[in-house]
C-alpha cells in the first residue's frame, strides 16, 4: 500500500521568534566555587516568582512572592546585574560564569491538552481506506522506536474512525440485548427469543458480503445499517415463532405440526414486508449525486442483508425452532417443572393399553 509523503502542518509557522538562552562555563564556575545549582536557584529567585512568605489578615491572606525589580527584568541584559553566591560565600557575578546567546524560535509552541504537539497530516491515495492508513501509520511508529517521553495519537477523522471501531462491538451488543429482553417479555420464555435471534448471522453475512462486492468499508453509515437489520431481519422469525406459539398454547399441537402451519400461513406476510424493506433501500444503493457517498452504504447494507436472509431463514427457522423447543423441555423436566412420559401398560385381559 502506497500512502502520500506526510506533511508537518507547523513547518510553514514563522520562525522570527527570538529565543536566549544562557551557557554555563562549567570550567569557570568549577573554578570560582559556582555550583550550576547555586545559578539555579538565583536565577529563579530573580525572575521565578518564589513564594517565601505568606501575610495572613483578618479576611484574607497574601503570598510574599520573590523577584527583582521591573526595571532590572526587560531584557536580556538583566543577566550582568545578577550575582551568584560561591560555596565559600563570595558574590560571582553570573557574566564571569555563563554567557547567553540568541537564536530563532517559532512564534508560538501547539499543545494538545497539556503536552506540546506537532501536528502531521496525510491524504489517503486513491483506493486506500482509512483503517488501512491507520495501521500503516501505526507499523511505521513502531518501526521507528519512539522515545517513551513521545506519543502519537490521531485526531479529526481518524481519531474519529477509531472511536467508531471501540464501540461498534458495544452498540450491538447493546441492541441485542435489548431485542432478547422485549422478545423474552412478549412470550414469557427464555428460549424462543434466541430463536428469533438466531436470524441475525445471514443478515450480518450478507450485509458484510455486499459490502465486499461492491468494494465499500465498514463505515458508521453502514453499521447503522446492520443495526437496521437487527429489527427488520427478526421481523421474519417473529411472523413464524408468534403464530407457532398461540397454536401450540390455543389448539394443543406439537412443535412441528405448529410450524408447520405457521410457515404456509405467515409464507406471504414475510415476502411482502421483506420485498417491501429491500426495494426501499434500492433507491439509497443505487442513488448518485450529492451526499450518495453517505447513503450507498446504508442501502447496500440492507439490501444484501435482506437478500441473504430472505433466503436462509425461511429454511434455518423452523429447525431452530424445533430445536430449542426439544431443548426447553429438556431442561422443565431435568428441573422437574414437566412430568415424565411414561409407556402406557397394556392389559392383557382387556387387550388395550391401561394408564
Amino acid at each position: 500500500m502506497t500512502l502520500p509523503e506526510l506533511h508537518d502542518v507547523n513547518s510553514d509557522q514563522e520562525t522570527a521568534g527570538l529565543e536566549t538562552s544562557l551557557v554555563i562555563n562549567r570550567d569557570a564556575a568549577a573554578r570560582l566555587g559556582v555550583t550550576p545549582a547555586a545559578i539555579d536557584n538565583t536565577l529563579y529567585d530573580a525572575f521565578g516568582q518564589r513564594q517565601v512568605s505568606t501575610m495572613y489578615e483578618s479576611l484574607n491572606q497574601y503570598h510574599v512572592v520573590m523577584e527583582v525589580e521591573s526595571q532590572y527584568r526587560q531584557g536580556p541584559g538583566a543577566l550582568h546585574d545578577i550575582y551568584v553566591r560561591s560555596k565559600n560565600g563570595d558574590l560571582v557575578p553570573l557574566s564571569a560564569v555563563s554567557h547567553y546567546e540568541r537564536t530563532n524560535t517559532s512564534l508560538g509552541v501547539n499543545h494538545q491538552g497539556q503536552f506540546p504537539a506537532t501536528t502531521l497530516w496525510f491524504n489517503l491515495a486513491q483506493g486506500v481506506a482509512l483503517g488501512d492508513a491507520v495501521q500503516a501509520i501505526r507499523a511505521a511508529e513502531a518501526e521507528i522506536g519512539l522515545p517513551a517521553n513521545v506519543h502519537g495519537s490521531f485526531q479529526g477523522t481518524a481519531k474519529a474512525f477509531q472511536s467508531s471501531l471501540s464501540t461498534q462491538p458495544l452498540l450491538i451488543l447493546t441492541a441485542l440485548i435489548a431485542v432478547y429482553i422485549v422478545l423474552g417479555i412478549l412470550y414469557e420464555s427464555y428460549i424462543h427469543p434466541v430463536t428469533i435471534l438466531s436470524t441475525l448471522p445471514s443478515a450480518g453475512v450478507g450485509a458484510i458480503l455486499a459490502l465486499l462486492l461492491f468494494h465499500i468499508e465498514l463505515s458508521i453509515i453502514a453499521l447503522i445499517g446492520i443495526v437496521l437489520l437487527i429489527g427488520i431481519v427478526t421481523k421474519n422469525a417473529i411472523l413464524m415463532i408468534d403464530f407457532a406459539i398461540e397454536t401450540q398454547r390455543k389448539d394443543n399441537l406439537n412443535a412441528k405440526d405448529a410450524i408447520y402451519e405457521a410457515c404456509l400461513l405467515r409464507f406471504r406476510p414475510i415476502l411482502m414486508t421483506t420485498m417491501a424493506a429491500m426495494l426501499g433501500g434500492l433507491p439509497l444503493a443505487l442513488g448518485t449525486g450529492t451526499g450518495a457517498e453517505l447513503r450507498r452504504p446504508l442501502g447496500i447494507t440492507i439490501v444484501g442483508g435482506l437478500l441473504v436472509s430472505q433466503v436462509l431463514t425461511l429454511y434455518t427457522t423452523p429447525v431452530v425452532y424445533l430445536y430449542l423447543d426439544r431443548l426447553g423441555h429438556w431442561i422443565k423436566r431435568l428441573l422437574g417443572k414437566e412430568p415424565q412420559r411414561t409407556a402406557p401398560n397394556f392389559n392383557p385381559s382387556l387387550g388395550t393399553p391401561e394408564a
